[in-house]
């Protein structure tokens, strides 16, 4: 799907600089993946504190089980 946007040239060169992006498609494309991630993630932040942990859960012994 081919849409044109009017995106700060600043911005989109910096993007392509920083993130090592050859093309402005793939700059786009990364910023856009991010920034859906990052929204997902804040999705879950209700949830802390409110689940209940099986008391007898032990992590560190999973630990050491290769």
């Amino acid at each position: 799907m081919a849409t044109n946007l009017q995106i700060d040239d600043r911005l989109i060169t910096r993007a392509m600089k920083i993130g090592g992006h050859r093309t402005k498609k793939a700059a786009v494309t990364e910023a856009l993946t991010e920034y859906i991630r990052h929204l997902e993630q804040e999705d879950i932040l209700p949830l802390f504190g409110v689940m209940e942990y099986d008391p007898g859960y032990d992590y560190k012994a999973l630990r050491s089980i290769k």
